[in-house]
């Protein structure tokens, strides 16, 4: 007893996958009697051919790990790899940083020119660990202009 072809056509009418027509166990005689589009049709209207609901994806386990989270759980050495970056974009921030400052020293003519380049040449070569560092340098090589 085969009742792929009404499976078939009760997907097409029913404008859904054959995996989600539901066929009754029930009336498979009479489902397997329909041959045509007009008796499947009534087998629909009669509720022996119905669609079924489409399935989602649960979301009972994001909620429980979300709830975790919020009491502080789930967030040990384990989790944290991801956040760590790499040499090289620590690298590129913080050269972009010192660049940065040099050029708005030079902008504001807190520093000369040869300064900035001379310190500038140094930042590239990695002298600078932060900010507050080539501060603290110029000031004290006493290249920091007073007004």
């Amino acid at each position: 007893m085969s009742l792929k072809s009404q499976r078939r056509l009760a997907a097409d009418m029913l404008k859904a996958g054959q995996n989600r027509v539901w066929l009754d166990p029930e009336r498979a005689v009479d489902i397997e009697a329909a041959i045509t589009r007009e008796e499947v049709r009534r087998l629909i209207h009669e509720k022996a051919i119905r669609r079924l609901s489409v399935e989602g994806v649960s979301r009972s386990r994001v909620r429980v790990r979300h709830a975790k989270l919020k009491r502080g759980l789930r967030r040990g050495h384990g989790k944290r790899s991801k956040r760590r970056i790499s040499k090289k974009t620590a690298w590129m921030m913080r050269i972009r940083a010192l660049r940065r400052r040099l050029r708005w020293l030079k902008e504001k003519r807190v520093i000369t020119e040869k300064t900035y380049r001379r310190f500038y040449n140094m930042a590239g070569s990695g002298a600078f660990d932060s900010i507050s560092e080539i501060e603290r340098r110029l000031k004290a090589t006493r290249v920091w202009r007073t007004r």
